[in-house]
């Protein structure tokens, strides 16, 4: 059985064999607690240490200022939660509609713990007004947490256009980058954040690890309590191998992301012309312009995506709607852009990666052209 291309870059990445490489030594031979001062720790360490390097580097930060984690999700908690705790004369936290349960689920956990939340729209292209989060903030405000880029759509939020007015008010600005890192430059400075979320296995790392970079002189409060491992942030002996395999997915993100962006983003363009042609009612979802360069969200006229989807075998992508017993909802995120139902449920993502080709992309197209047909 030939397996299906694979169009799912959003939801996850396959291991780089770099990646694989330069992790199997610390599953096979260096085994070392990096906490121990022996040979054997101290060479765990020196690994721990180089790949910090090369996550830091990639975002423009300092080695100091980058703290693993077991992925983007508990990034997000300690940014969040951490700052929470840390800030207990401020009881406000600025967020958006269309953020990740990664991220919504940790605001909306501070609400029962009596925080005010203000949960900001978004337009019909899916971001996030700045003047919006200007007039949200207070000085009460603790945090403004924001995604970089939409899991769905694409759409790249106004970061660094929020930052100052986020600083005048004396609150933290935190973004999850889990999308973008990788895919589009992202450097921290240029953003102006204090705090930004990595999930590897969204840039061919491992899953089960990440990283949380927090601006030198921040203060967070852990969530976990253990050993001081990571800063005393992060309790718990590191994830050694996996922690290098992100350093190595990071690294050749770095050397190869102006070709790669530009490589991925015409054939993702090359695939929307192809779909345009044969269904001339096909729409697109999120920003024409402003969206990572591999994502592309569209609508079917008249069917819904996951029989699309299930008319297309050969093909792996997916909907943002979510299946439950009874029956299917529409993504919350298109529901926030102001598209009706049906419009939601007719909707696809397609987000292509590293190893999609040109005949991949005609292939996808024909499928999914066909599967649309059949279905009319």
């Amino acid at each position: 059985m030939i397996d299906p291309i694979y169009l799912d870059h959003n939801a996850t990445t396959p291991l780089l064999p770099e990646v694989v490489d330069a992790m199997l030594p610390y599953l096979r031979t260096h085994f070392g607690n990096p906490s121990s001062g022996h040979v054997y720790g101290c060479r765990a360490r020196e690994a721990v240490e180089g790949a910090r390097a090369k996550v830091a580097a990639l975002i423009g930060a300092e080695p100091s200022e980058t703290v693993f984690t077991s992925g983007g999700t508990e990034a997000n908690n300690l940014a969040i939660r951490g700052t929470a705790r840390s800030r207990p004369d401020r009881k406000h936290v600025v967020t958006s509609v269309i953020e990740h349960p990664a991220t919504a689920n940790p605001c909306r956990l501070l609400e029962r713990c009596g925080f005010d939340v203000t949960w900001l729209e978004v337009d019909g292209a899916g971001r996030v007004r700045a003047g919006d989060v200007c007039q949200a903030l207070t000085e009460r405000t603790a945090l403004v947490t924001i995604m970089h880029a939409n899991n769905e759509t694409g759409t790249l939020q106004p970061i660094a256009d929020i930052a100052s007015a986020v600083r005048e008010v004396g609150a933290l600005l935190h973004t999850d980058a889990a999308q973008s890192v990788g895919k589009v430059a992202v450097r921290v400075d240029e953003l102006n954040v204090d705090l930004l979320s990595i999930a590897g296995h969204k840039l061919y790392a491992p899953k089960g690890v990440g990283a949380l970079y927090v601006r030198s002189g921040v203060v967070l409060e852990p969530v976990l309590r253990g050993a001081g491992h990571e800063r005393g942030l992060r309790p718990g002996t590191e994830n050694v191998a996996s922690i290098v395999g992100l350093g190595a997915a990071c690294e050749i993100a770095a050397a190869s992301l102006a070709v790669e962006s530009a490589r991925v983003r015409a054939l993702r363009d090359e695939l929307w012309s192809l779909l345009q042609v044969q269904i001339p009612e096909l729409a697109l979802n999120g920003h024409e312009t402003l969206r990572l360069p591999n994502t592309l969200n569209v609508r079917f006229p008249g069917a819904r995506g996951s029989a699309v989807l299930a008319a297309a075998p050969g093909l792996a992508a997916s909907t943002g709607s979510a299946c439950h017993e009874g029956g299917e909802s529409a993504s919350a995120v298109l529901l926030a852009m102001g598209l009706a139902a049906d419009a939601a449920l007719g909707s696809v993502r397609l987000s292509l990666g590293r190893a999609t080709t040109e005949e991949d992309v005609r292939r996808a197209a024909e499928l999914l052209v066909s599967a649309w047909k059949t279905l009319r």
